[in-house]
Formats: structure tokens, C-alpha cells, sequence
């Protein structure tokens, strides 16, 4: 693809991805901060308010399958088109509507352009830079990290003015044709062309090997940063007892952290290695939120240090799986991302309704849980890592 597209086209097309992973990250993680006044204004519990972001990882999911074959049928520029359109109608529908249903219908929407979003950048990236892909993989990612972290401070800022966290949301419409309109005339080169898969192709294709192991990882990873990421505001508002603002400014701090650890990551992974490097950022992640669950109350500014740990799982796990397959790779990471839409479906919802049962810092400790389940299938790659030729660990 690099050769075929001149160098001002990567340099506009490298420019679009990283805008879309900041829409991504933005859009996405403005619902951790806005959850407790939403649960407040519907007077909903917990399990409710776990099911109105299950709906979001629905649509996620259901839209990492599908674009990883319309991406190689159609392009990546259909894809990457449709996730703005679906932020544009689910946000504005989330930022309006008054029922739980109809609030879980938006999210949905929302979804399926965060799941588009999931497939289109990272695809395009590893399309473009195949020789430096790790190294563009963790830089965009750093646009991700940002705008995760700008959210909760843009989201506070407006709380202390009374704004309602419905127009917090509307704010974000503003990213999003911006980001429509700056897509919209670039010219992306032409997909290579690849065997035709349909559906009943995807096992075959896409569940040989190791592959099994990596979607296993990609979606507990996923469940433990987003179960912590949805879940930590309310967590430390209604179990720590902090405030508003320190409640969000440790969201803030997580997504900081993310932001943070991708900087350096690009290099880091190339020297330590793929796997290794996964491995002993899930041991640290898992200290973390042990220490900030377990440790006195004036650690749990540990749990959003675990962002630190976190910063380099995915964008890593994406260059792993690029690096041993090459074939169809906008399905099989299709696949991939859509165990990450699984994984981003179970982590708030099963803490939800965990917190319903027993409370919420048990449900909240699901993240321990997951991260430690992480652990374990990174272990399982290592041992096996010499069986998938061409994996680099």
C-alpha cells in the first residue's frame, strides 16, 4: 500500500487514523464520569446502569466482525465513513433520549462507530507502516490514551459549570464532523486484493494456531481496562468516598497513564519483545489493582497507576497477530477486535452485576480477576510461542 500512495497521502491517511483514535478514545471513556448523574437522573441501580453499557459493547462487537469483511471487500474507507456516521446518530440520540432503552439503542449505535473505529485505524496503520507498524500501532494509540484522558477532565470542567452530563455528550458532535469532513475527500489507496471470505470462511481462516490464545488475551485484557475505566468513578465516589472532581481527576490520571506508557512502548516492545512485553505489563497492572483494592485507603491512587501497565497490551497484541498473518489480515483482525468487543461487553456489565449482589468493591474486584486470567493465556503463548512461525516474542 505504501508504495502505491505518495508521501503526502500516508502522512493525510496516518493524520486520519490518529484523529479517529482520539475521537475513539474521547467518545468512548465520556461515559465513565457521566454514569454516576445518569444513574441519579433515571434513578437506575447499578444493574441497570451495567446493561446500558452492555448495549455499547454489543454494537462493538457485532461491528469488529463485520467491518473486518467489508474492509476486505469494500475498503477501508467505507468503514472507516460508516463508524462516523453511526457516532453521529448514536451520540446525538444517547445526548437526548430519557428511557433506559432507548439510552441502551444509542450506545448500541455508538458502538458499532467505536467498533468500526477498532477495525479501519489499526488496519490502515499495519497497511501503511508494515515495517514500523509496532512503533505507529503505540503512537496512535497515544491519541487514544488522550483523549481517554481529556474526557473525564472535560466532562468535570462542565459539572462544576452545572452543565448536565447530557451536554457533556453533545459536545462531542463537534469531533465528529470534524472528523467526518476532514475523511471525507482524502483518497485512500486501493485494497489489495484477497481471497473472498464469507462467514462460514472465519473459522478456518481465522482460528488457526495460536490465534485461539490471542483473541482469549485481547478480550480479558479489554474486560479489565474497560471494566476499570467505566467503573472506577463510581467506585471511588461510592466506596472511597471521594469527590466529584477527585473522583475524575483519577480517571483522568488512568487515562493519563495509558498515555503516558504508549510514548516509550513502540521502542520498548521492539527491544524487550512482543510477548515478554505483554507479559510483565500484566504482572504490573496486576500489583496495581491488588495494592489499590486490598491496601489502605490512601492507595487506592494505585488503581489508576494500573493505566501505566495497561498503556501497551492491545496496540502490542495487534502487531503479534499482524506480524504471524498476513493473509486476509482485515478479518482476522476482525476477529480479533471483535473478542475485544466481547471482552469490553463482559468487564462492566459482569461488575455491574456483581455490584448488585455483593456489593460494589467486590464487583469491582472482577478486574483483579481478569487481569490475573490475562496472565495466565500470555503464559500459554510463551510456552507456544516457536509453534506459530513468524511470531515475534
Amino acid at each position: 500500500m505504501q508504495n502505491k500512495s505518495s508521501r503526502t497521502t500516508i502522512i493525510m491517511l496516518t493524520a486520519g487514523c490518529f484523529l479517529a483514535f482520539f475521537l475513539f478514545g474521547f467518545t468512548d471513556n465520556l461515559k465513565g464520569p457521566t454514569l454516576p448523574a445518569m444513574l441519579t437522573e433515571l434513578h437506575i441501580n447499578y444493574g441497570t446502569g451495567g446493561n446500558i453499557l452492555f448495549a455499547e459493547y454489543v454494537g462493538f462487537l457485532i461491528a469488529t466482525l463485520v467491518t473486518g469483511i467489508l474492509a476486505d471487500r469494500f475498503g477501508l474507507k467505507i468503514v472507516l465513513l460508516l463508524a462516523g456516521i453511526f457516532l453521529l446518530f448514536g451520540v446525538s440520540g444517547y445526548s437526548s433520549l430519557q428511557t433506559p432503552a432507548l439510552l441502551g439503542m444509542s450506545l448500541f449505535v455508538i458502538g458499532m462507530g467505536l467498533g468500526a473505529f477498532e477495525l479501519g485505524p489499526n488496519a490502515l496503520i499495519v497497511s501503511l507502516h508494515h515495517e514500523r507498524k509496532g512503533l505507529f500501532l503505540n503512537l496512535m494509540s497515544v491519541l487514544h490514551g488522550l483523549g481517554s484522558m481529556l474526557a473525564p477532565l472535560f466532562a468535570g470542567w462542565l459539572f462544576s459549570l452545572s452543565f448536565s452530563w447530557r451536554t457533556v455528550y453533545r459536545w462531542d458532535l463537534i469531533l465528529v464532523v470534524f472528523f467526518i469532513l476532514f475523511l471525507f475527500p482524502l483518497r485512500f489507496p486501493k485494497t489489495e486484493e484477497t481471497s473472498q471470505l464469507d462467514f462460514r470462511s472465519i473459522p478456518r481462516v481465522a482460528f488457526k494456531h495460536q490465534l485461539p490464545w490471542f483473541y482469549m488475551a485481547i478480550m480479558l485484557y479489554v474486560s479489565a481496562e474497560i471494566g476499570v475505566g467505566s467503573w472506577l468513578v463510581t467506585f471511588l465516589q461510592d466506596v472511597r468516598g471521594e469527590t466529584v472532581v477527585s473522583s475524575n481527576q483519577a480517571l483522568s490520571l488512568f487515562f493519563g497513564m495509558l498515555t503516558l506508557g504508549r510514548l516509550p512502548a513502540g521502542f520498548f516492545v521492539h527491544r524487550v519483545g512482543y510477548l515478554r512485553s505483554i507479559f510483565l505489563a500484566a504482572i504490573g497492572a496486576l500489583v496495581c489493582i491488588a495494592v489499590g483494592l486490598f491496601g489502605p485507603p490512601q492507595l487506592a491512587w494505585f488503581l489508576p497507576i494500573t493505566g501505566l501497565f495497561f498503556s501497551f497490551i492491545f496496540p502490542t497484541i495487534t502487531a503479534t497477530v499482524s506480524d504471524a498473518y498476513t493473509d486476509n489480515i482485515n478479518t482476522i483482525l476482525g476477529v480479533l477486535f471483535t473478542f475485544a468487543g466481547l471482552g469490553g461487553v463482559l468487564g462492566p456489565w459482569l461488575i455491574g452485576r456483581i455490584s448488585d449482589a455483593f456489593g460494589l468493591e467486590f464487583g469491582f474486584a472482577v478486574n483483579l480477576l481478569l487481569t490475573a486470567l490475562l496472565l495466565i493465556s500470555i503464559i500459554v503463548l510463551l510456552k507456544g510461542r516457536d509453534k506459530d512461525h513468524g511470531t515475534k516474542a
